[in-house]
């Protein structure tokens, strides 16, 4: 494997000394992006640009050719898990992922099977392999995973929910049967994302898109405290290098604590706390990411320039940052808004960094 040539968001995560704070935004290979919308067009679907490699990699890609981001992510979906686990997963046009079975009772846990990472998700690991080899040593690659509550959000409901009052039901009247398949999801997560390192990922993060729906007692047991199995079970090094881990719980920045005890390097963050309140209360414990409103993209390029100033100096001089949305950027916006965000962070950032 070649050597990094950037490796200023691997130093962040792991608090060690960078030039400038790293940045890249997650989802920024996606449709905001028009090249993106053409080579999805060309593969068919969206099940089909994951599914395919080559395909998989030119996406990925596209960002970097457009952004100096400091990371690419791996191409693919959270849902390649339970969909792995013969849940039939699809998606509908305007409506999101779907599945065609659900998990509802004792039995269909007792029925699901931890698939083989490295041979039912034989494809993404195909994925990382040929974006690994692509990108040369620009930047890291990221791998990913839902979390076992977000991926069980799915999978009990059917697909995407407001009210999440399936699995709610669930977890209050089947707290055993809910434990289960989080376990098995968490043993399924920690095999697939160590495949993913061995494929050539230099650090991952954990989706935990739906943690922040639960209440605090119930956040813990049934979200974190599978997030901390999967820690756990992680490689820590591979080829050399420490492989970090990110948690992301949206909507989690009051369980900063509980996450920072779970041995991953950094938690991402959403907009609705600030930076500089979390970086006191873990000190320097892990490295934070975020956590700029992906709406502020739909601003004016002075007022993006101003809001990234506005969250360096929150997270304030110093080491174990790295910037990033609050969430995933908006479909429609502005690629010319996005290069604004990436460069000001750059930009603005080397005071803090002397």
């Amino acid at each position: 494997m070649s050597e990094l040539k950037n490796d200023r968001f691997l130093r962040a995560l792991m608090k060690q000394p960078v030039d400038v704070t790293p940045v890249w935004m997650m989802r920024q290979a996606g449709r905001y992006l028009p090249e993106y919308k053409a080579t999805r067009a060309h593969a068919g679907d969206f099940l089909s640009l994951c599914k395919n490699a080559e395909l998989a990699c030119e996406v990925t890609l596209q960002p970097l050719e457009r952004f100096e981001l400091d990371a690419a992510i791996l191409f693919s979906d959270i849902l390649t898990i339970p969909d792995a686990m013969g849940l039939g997963l699809y998606f509908e046009e305007g409506e999101g992922p779907r599945f065609r079975k659900t998990i509802r009772s004792e039995q269909d846990v007792e029925q699901l099977t931890v698939p083989d990472a490295s041979n039912e998700l034989g494809y993404v690991m195909n994925a990382v392999r040929t974006i690994r080899s692509a990108l040369s040593g620009r930047v890291p690659l990221i791998g990913f995973s839902g979390s076992p509550w977000t991926l069980a959000t799915y999978m009990v409901e059917g697909g995407s929910s407001k009210d999440f009052r399936t699995i709610k039901r669930m977890m209050y009247s089947q707290p055993d049967v809910l434990h289960a398949l989080l376990a098995k999801l968490a043993d399924s997560v920690i095999d697939y994302l160590n495949q993913q390192i061995l494929a050539g990922a230099q650090a991952v993060q954990i989706f935990d898109t739906w943690g922040g729906v639960l209440s605090s007692q119930h956040y813990q047991a049934f979200s974190l405290r599978y997030m901390k199995k999967i820690v756990d079970g992680l490689l820590k090094e591979h080829d050399g290098r420490a492989v970090p881990s990110i948690l992301f719980t949206k909507n989690g920045g009051q369980w900063i604590e509980a996450i920072a005890d779970t041995g991953c390097a950094a938690a991402g963050l959403d907009w609705t706390v600030e930076l500089g309140d979390i970086r006191q209360r873990v000190g320097d414990k892990i490295a934070l990411q975020g956590n700029m409103d992906p709406s502020v993209l739909y601003a004016s390029p002075d007022s993006i320039r101003k809001e990234v100033a506005r969250i360096l100096e929150s997270f304030g001089s110093g080491e174990g940052h790295v910037f990033n949305l609050g969430h995933g950027i908006a479909l429609d916006a502005d690629p010319d808004h996005a290069k604004v965000f990436v460069d000001a962070v750059h930009e603005l950032s080397a005071q803090y960094h002397r």
